[in-house]
C-alpha cells in the first residue's frame, strides 16, 4: 500500500499498510522508540472500505493475514484504533511461538505478575499505574508464555485508556490521538516508558496470578488449582490451537505460580493492594 510503516514489538513484527497517510503518521509517532525491522510477521492493512469511502466519509475495513469478515468498518478519525485492532487481531488468531493469555504484565527484577480479567477490570490502568512505581511494562494485552520455559516475553504495545482512566494519564507520557465515540467510549493510546521498549527482549518468570475487578469493595480470596485453570483457558486466545504444548503450558503456569482473585475500589487501592501481595510472596 501507498502509506505504511514496519514496527518491531518484543518477539513479533508488523507491516501495517493504510490508503490514508493519517493512520501512518499516528503510529509513527506513537511508536517512535520502537524498532522499524526490514522483515515482518504479519501484515495489516487499513482499507477504504469502498472506493468513494476514500473521499467521503472516509471509512477504513480492517484486513491483514487474518481477518474477521464481519466486522464493522471504522471512520478514518480511529484509523489508530483500527491498526491497533488490526495488531491485536493478528497476533490472537495467528501467533503459536507462545501461549497467549489476555492479560497485563509487569516486573521487578526477573519476576513478573500477570493480571488478566474482562475487559474493565482495569488491568490496563493497573500496569501503567505500577509502571510509573518503579515496575517494569511487559505488556497489557498479551501475556506471551514460553512453552519450553514458562517465562513472560514482553510485549510492550502502548496501553489502551478508555473514560475515566483517561485522567489517570501521567503528565510527559508519549500519548496518541483522543479518539471519541469508538465502541469502547473515549480512547488514548500511552507508549510505555522507554525503559521497557528497551529491555523488550528480556522475558521475567511469572511468580504471581491476580484476577482483578474494579469498582467492587476491597476483597482479596485465594483460587484453587481447578479455578485457576478454567480462568486461564478463558483468558487464552490460542490454547486449544496450541494443542499438548499449550496444555502443558497452561498446566506448568497453575501449578507453579499462585493465584488471587482482587476486588478492588479505584487504582490506588488496586496498585497498594498488589504491591502488599507482591511483599508477602
Amino acid at each position: 500500500m501507498r502509506h505504511r510503516i514496519t514496527l518491531g514489538v518484543g518477539p513479533v513484527s508488523f507491516r501495517i499498510g493504510s490508503d490514508w497517510p493519517a493512520p501512518i503518521a499516528a503510529l509513527d509517532a506513537l511508536y517512535h522508540d520502537y524498532p522499524r525491522p526490514a522483515f515482518a510477521d504479519y501484515s495489516v492493512r487499513l482499507e477504504a472500505a469502498s472506493p468513494w469511502r476514500r473521499w467521503l466519509r472516509p471509512s477504513i475495513r480492517l484486513a491483514g493475514d487474518y481477518t474477521l469478515p464481519d466486522a464493522s468498518p471504522l471512520p478514518l478519525i480511529q484509523g489508530l484504533l483500527a491498526a491497533e485492532m488490526g495488531m491485536n487481531l493478528q497476533v490472537a488468531l495467528g501467533h503459536r511461538r507462545h501461549l497467549l493469555l489476555h492479560a497485563a504484565v509487569v516486573a521487578r527484577d526477573d519476576r513478573a505478575i500477570l493480571m488478566s480479567g474482562v475487559s474493565g477490570a482495569g488491568k490496563s490502568t493497573l500496569s501503567l499505574m505500577l509502571s510509573q512505581r518503579g515496575w517494569r511494562f511487559l505488556g497489557d494485552e498479551f501475556a506471551m508464555i514460553d512453552p519450553d520455559t514458562g517465562w513472560a516475553h514482553p510485549f510492550p504495545r502502548p496501553v489502551s485508556l478508555k473514560n475515566e482512566s483517561l485522567a489517570l494519564i501521567p503528565e510527559g507520557c508519549r500519548v496518541g490521538p483522543l479518539l471519541v465515540g469508538t465502541p469502547k467510549g473515549d480512547v488514548r493510546h500511552v507508549a510505555p516508558p522507554a525503559s521497557a521498549i528497551a529491555a523488550m527482549a528480556a522475558p521475567a518468570r511469572p511468580a504471581l496470578l491476580v484476577f482483578p475487578r474494579f469498582g467492587f469493595p476491597a476483597a482479596l480470596s485465594g483460587l484453587a488449582p481447578t479455578e485457576t485453570f478454567v480462568r486461564l483457558t478463558q483468558a487464552s486466545t490460542n490454547y486449544v490451537a496450541m494443542g499438548e504444548a499449550g496444555f502443558r503450558t497452561l498446566t506448568r503456569l497453575r501449578a507453579e505460580v499462585p493465584a488471587v482473585a482482587l476486588d478492588y475500589t479505584d487504582g490506588e487501592a488496586g496498585v497498594a493492594a498488589i504491591e502488599a501481595l507482591w511483599e508477602a510472596l
